[in-house]
């Protein structure tokens, strides 16, 4: 509207201008090359603006042809950059679709028409990675290096193909690098703080954790979690060496993070172990609502000096009530009542279990314990065993497809820090071979005396891989002769053997299902691998000894 009124206003204007320039008679005139010339104003006046403009479209081609070159070479690095610009978009779409040579194509051009440009080093990187060309790819990070706008990003690669070599030092090199040159990189501090936790550098990964804090890579809660995974881990290192130190490191970890069970675990000992059983219960107490677990019930259950196996039981029981009806709960009323000969009050708790869900091969070793121990029932305990091989698996401490018997703060396939869950693993084809014998050889010692000659060992494997299958809560059968063949190992019982669990891959029969004849051809062979799940016995029973390659793992984490 305001632009209407000023056109409105002008126009006006010159109309009036106009008219009184007509209502001013007069003429001009002009003396030149001895000539007069006389004409009007108005006349005069259009001349005057008509040689104007014709001046000024002179002056504008003169500068036209002076400034044409210039123009020329401008348009044709537009030309270039549009073709360079389009080559490298058309690149990576390529890479994106894993066309090797149309991304080769793609960036050869791109090199000819941009080779200015950050992103055409980028394309010639990913170029060499999809043809496998290691050695062009660095060079073109490291090429990277040279400015600061992609710096970084050479960093990055470089740090890539360093961890596909496995050079584990070069990448820590790298990754410190990256994070002087940006604090706020991911990546990096990731990266430096998965090396300082495989190496066991639990002070400058806990420094670490305040950078990426301070750098907002992380969030408050995502801190204090990894802050309490490592002064778990920390606490586990120094738990021999100095448990003043440890106890106060698990009880901060359990103040960060009430649910991490290591660390309530630790806490929780460590506390029994200065006498303050108050302050343990009430740290297990608090875990355990979040989170149960056999170690949480262990630790419980010792949590007073000098209280007798019944006294245990009524503590157990007190810590299942806190989440009723939870089978880690039962379990370990089980595993209590064991203990204190308490049987029917095992048993009750397991059929509570079978009655929801069901029994897993814990809960199957548990009930061939009471069989053996209450009754002296062998049979019915390798009844029980038999069940075991087809049962459920329990949960474990499971990282990125790997299963340990024990919480690690990191995984040790990727390092990243807080991996391990509490999880059923992932099932595994065949079942596990379990050696009857020696899980009843605390009762057979109790009954016989040292036998007269070496007794073979007799071992029951399965004539067939048979997925896990859901057992009713009433005991099924004893499994048929096709199911459990006996097989004699060409080894001897030593006097007092240890309680041990191996696992094997059993292949089906080559004889018919209804042929029980041990001796027939063709026996499917038994390899034995790691243990797969602990063998039920009481707390105070150290168990098997561990084999050297585990305390080989645990040490590269907690340096003991």
């Amino acid at each position: 509207m305001i632009r209407v009124v000023l056109f409105l206003v002008l126009l006006a204007a010159l109309a009036f201008g106009a008219a009184w320039m007509a209502d001013q008679p007069g003429t001009v005139s002009i003396v030149w090359l001895g000539r007069q010339i006389e004409f009007e104003v108005v006349t005069g006046l259009i001349a005057l603006v008509v040689g104007a403009a014709l001046v000024m479209v002179v002056i504008g081609l003169a500068r036209w042809l002076i400034a044409s070159p210039a123009l020329a070479a401008r348009a044709l690095r537009r030309r270039r950059r549009r073709k360079g610009t389009e080559a490298i978009s058309r690149g990576i779409i390529a890479i994106g679709a894993g066309d090797r040579r149309s991304a080769e194509r793609h960036a050869s051009d791109a090199a000819k028409y941009a080779a200015d440009q950050p992103l055409t080093l980028l394309l010639k990187a990913q170029t060499a990675q999809l043809a496998g060309d290691r050695g062009g790819a660095e060079q073109a990070f490291r090429a990277m290096l040279g400015s600061p706008e992609t710096k970084l990003l050479g960093l990055r690669g470089l740090y890539v193909e360093a961890q596909r070599r496995s050079d584990t030092v070069v990448a820590r090199a790298i990754a410190d690098e990256a994070i002087k040159e940006s604090a706020s990189a991911g990546w990096a501090a990731q990266a430096v703080l998965e090396s300082q936790t495989l190496s066991g550098e639990w002070d400058d990964a806990l420094t670490s954790i305040e950078k990426q804090y301070a750098a907002r890579i992380i969030d408050k809660d995502q801190a204090r979690r990894r802050r309490a995974v490592l002064l778990t881990a920390k606490a586990i290192a120094l738990e021999d060496r100095d448990p003043v130190a440890a106890k106060a490191l698990a009880i901060e970890a359990h103040g960060l993070a009430p649910t991490l069970v290591p660390a309530a675990v630790i806490a929780g000992r460590l506390l029994t172990t200065d006498g303050d059983a108050r302050k343990a219960s009430r740290v297990i107490e608090a875990a355990w609502k979040a989170t149960p677990h056999p170690d949480l019930a262990e630790v419980y259950s010792h949590a007073r000096r000098g209280d007798s196996r019944l006294d245990e039981l009524k503590r157990v029981e007190y810590l299942a009530r806190l989440v009723p009806s939870h089978p880690e709960g039962l379990m370990a009323i089980a595993r209590s009542a064991i203990d204190a000969g308490e049987f029917a009050v095992a048993r009750r708790a397991l059929d509570d279990i079978a009655a929801t869900a069901t029994p897993t091969q814990r809960a199957c070793l548990l009930q061939a314990e009471i069989s053996a121990k209450e009754h002296g029932d062998h049979g019915r305990a390798r009844e029980w065993m038999a069940r075991a091989l087809r049962a459920a698996r329990d949960p474990v401490w499971t990282a990125d497809g790997q299963a340990s018997d024990v919480w690690l703060p990191a995984s040790l396939v990727t390092g990243r820090l807080d991996a391990f869950e509490w999880k059923v693993p992932v099932a595994e084809i065949g079942g596990p071979v379990l050696q009857v014998d020696d899980v009843l050889a605390d009762h057979h010692e109790a009954e016989q005396p040292a036998p007269p000659a070496p007794a073979p060992i007799i071992e029951l494997v399965p004539a067939a891989v048979e997925p896990p299958v859901a057992s009713p809560p009433e005991m099924q059968p004893a499994p048929a002769a096709a199911q459990l063949e006996p097989v004699v190992v060409a080894e001897e019982m030593p006097a007092a053997p240890a309680p041990k669990i191996v696992e094997a891959v059993a292949q089906p029969a080559a004889e018919p299902a209804n042929d029980p004849s041990p001796a027939a051809p063709n026996r499917p062979k038994i390899v034995p691998t790691e243990t797969v799940f602990p063998m039920a016995r009481p707390p105070d029973d150290p168990g098997p000894e561990q084999p050297a390659p585990a305390a080989a793992k645990r040490s590269s984490f907690f340096g003991t």
